[in-house]
């Protein structure tokens, strides 16, 4: 996506949400170097939360592979879930979506699987959706490079969780910069 202006690259809080996918419980253990992704990303939703960015998660078969990990379900507004791999197959999934929310930014596992086409899907129906690179896993970090080349490939954008933060901050002079500072320290 080509921008025309710094304002319109730069993402703001008031028009992004972030979407943790399928970071379950019974999943995250098989994930390559799990322990810090759920960290980064638990951090990433607890900025969120303080900059009033909307939290999202997905569920692939909850009742098979057991629900969002604790750590990250407490920074959750809203769950669904999904058997589709691309989670824009689920009616309810963008039936209750923001509408002035058109930046996505998905986190998850796995990276080349459900993050991947759900990232594809979103693109598909008018969405921008953003990478953020140290926000995704999984099993194997081929299946992620191969993820994050298919990514580029159809031209959509990539960011680091810390990246994102500071573009939602926008000043040091925000009420809630010394909260979210101590989370990228």
């Amino acid at each position: 996506m080509r921008y025309t202006n710094l304002d319109e690259a730069l993402l703001s809080a008031s028009k992004s949400l972030l979407l943790i996918v399928d970071m379950q419980e019974k999943l995250l253990p098989a994930i390559h170097d799990t322990e810090a992704l759920r960290g980064r990303v638990t951090r990433l939703a607890q900025a969120a939360r303080l900059l009033s960015v909307p939290v999202w998660a997905t569920e692939h078969w909850p009742q098979k592979i057991g629900p969002t990990h604790p750590d990250l379900a407490a920074q959750v507004d809203r769950i669904v879930a999904k058997t589709h791999f691309n989670a824009c197959r689920e009616p309810e999934f963008l039936a209750a979506w923001p509408a002035e929310r058109p930046r996505v930014l998905l986190t998850g596992t796995e990276a080349h699987i459900c993050v991947l086409q759900t990232g594809l899907g979103l693109a598909q129906v008018g969405y921008e959706p953003v990478l953020v690179t140290d926000g995704v896993g999984s099993r194997r970090p081929d299946d992620w490079d191969a993820a994050r080349q298919r990514w580029q490939r159809y031209g959509l954008e990539t960011i680091t969780a810390e990246m994102a933060i500071y573009e939602w901050l926008e000043t040091p002079a925000h009420l809630a910069f010394r909260e979210v500072l101590k989370l990228v320290r």
